[in-house]
């Protein structure tokens, strides 16, 4: 039953059947042939995998997210990073990747991060001299970091899943977040040099202070989400709902570009971003329950155990297969399915929870920029027209450069969890 359960699985995700609806019809088709068990099971788990306190982040967040974009926060942010980098060679390019780490920490979605940067950023790049493919695959390399710097949707789906402390696992993500950004901008400089793109004006202190000044509370919110979590004054739920409210109160009396009249459209974007990414974690549950059900994870386990007693061995195994996990199914789902099998695995090795967690996260980011169907590079294909595979070429410089932050944080785990540690 599970090869048909998995192969059922993979088969329908390549005739481009919705990830979420494969993962219910595949169990749908065990429950129904080889079971004989009533197919209500898989609406019961459905809504028992997500009825958790903790996912009510996810909509909070989405709508943080969703008022601070349509507030005046993009536009802000993009010019801070232009005044922070814009001044070196290859500036433009530096400053999608930086901005990419300043919207990662209102939006908690690397396609969202995407989306946003693209639409700012490709048109700007393109007049500049960047060549429209090349400007595309920086774009869709920037998002990646959305959902690695907090607060970040995948870690909260993680948190949950695996008993972990949220607010430690945001911490966490901090450090490799902001590493993955400067190997970016480190990739974005040698590009530039080598396609004699040339410097942007000259690097002025002024400009620096003027900018931080304008995208000051902007930038408040990761402090407020992560102070406040950290303070014991609210808890990661209750920190997603005041980011919510923080949005609104910026966007109207701050910025003053949000109005009452653009509250249905905000709520109804965030609604279905909310919508997509609960039906996907609920169906992710469901496949996880009936691979416990089959055992599979215990059989998994035993027989990586029997490969390798070396936590290394297995980190580096876990890489190579959350980095092509990450190309074909959405990470909050990988997540889900994924954590209950491999995570005991871990515990019994010696690898901190928190640290494996994150780093689980960290290659699905990565994974969205993995040729063949990295979801970065199609939506930042569908935002620029330009043809995928152009995408795809464009984007690999900076896909070596992350798998080589990869392999960093892997053999040297203190990147990830020092600070969490030291926050205890």
């Amino acid at each position: 039953m599970e090869y048909v359960l998995i192969g059922s699985f993979l088969g329908l995700t390549f005739l481009g059947v919705p990830v979420a609806f494969a993962l219910g019809l595949s169990v749908s088709l065990i429950l129904f042939e080889f079971m004989d068990m009533p197919q209500v099971l898989i609406t019961q788990n459905m809504y028992s995998g997500i009825d958790s306190f903790s996912f009510m982040a996810v909509p909070f967040f989405m709508l943080a997210g969703a008022f601070m974009s349509e507030g005046g926060v993009t536009s802000r942010l993009v010019s801070f990073a232009q005044a922070m980098v814009g001044s070196f060679r290859g500036g433009l390019a530096q400053v999608v990747c930086v901005s990419g780490m300043f919207f990662a920490a209102i939006s908690g979605s690397s396609a969202a991060t995407t989306a946003a940067i693209g639409s700012t950023m490709v048109d700007e790049m393109e007049r500049k001299g960047y060549r429209r493919e090349l400007a595309t695959g920086i774009v869709a390399a920037g998002g990646t970091v959305g959902i690695v710097i907090p607060p970040s949707i995948t870690l909260v789906v993680y948190g949950v899943i695996a008993g972990t402390s949220i607010g430690e696992l945001f911490v966490g993500g901090f450090v490799p977040g902001i590493l993955m950004g400067v190997a970016m901008c480190i990739v974005s400089w040698v590009i530039a040099k080598r396609e004699n793109i040339p410097s942007e004006g000259r690097f002025s202190f002024v400009a620096l202070l003027k900018a931080f000044k304008d995208s000051f509370f902007a930038l408040m919110t990761p402090v407020i989400i992560i102070g406040g979590i950290y303070g014991g004054i609210f808890t990661p739920t209750e920190a997603a709902a005041v980011a919510a409210v923080y949005g609104i109160l910026v966007g109207m009396f701050i910025y003053r570009e949000l109005h009452l009249k653009d509250f249905p459209r905000i709520i109804f974007k965030a609604v279905i971003g909310t919508t997509l990414i609960m039906f996907i974690v609920g169906a992710a549950k469901v496949f996880g329950w009936m691979l416990t059900n089959l055992e599979i994870p215990h059989h998994i386990a035993t027989f990586v155990v029997s490969l390798t007693s070396s936590s290394i061995a297995f980190l580096l195994m876990m890489n190579v297969l959350l980095l092509f996990i990450g190309t074909l199914i959405n990470a909050s789902a990988a997540v889900v399915i994924l954590t209950p099998i491999f995570l005991p695995v871990a515990i019994q090795l010696g690898i901190d929870p928190l640290f494996f967690g994150v780093l689980m996260v960290v290659n699905l980011a990565i994974g969205c920029i993995t040729p063949p169907v990295g979801l970065d590079l199609f939506v930042a294909s569908a935002i620029t027209k330009v043809p995928l595979e152009k995408v795809m070429k464009a984007a690999l410089p900076f896909l070596a450069a992350l798998i080589c932050a990869l392999l960093i944080f892997t053999l040297v785990p203190s990147i990830i969890t020092f600070l969490p540690h030291l926050l205890r």
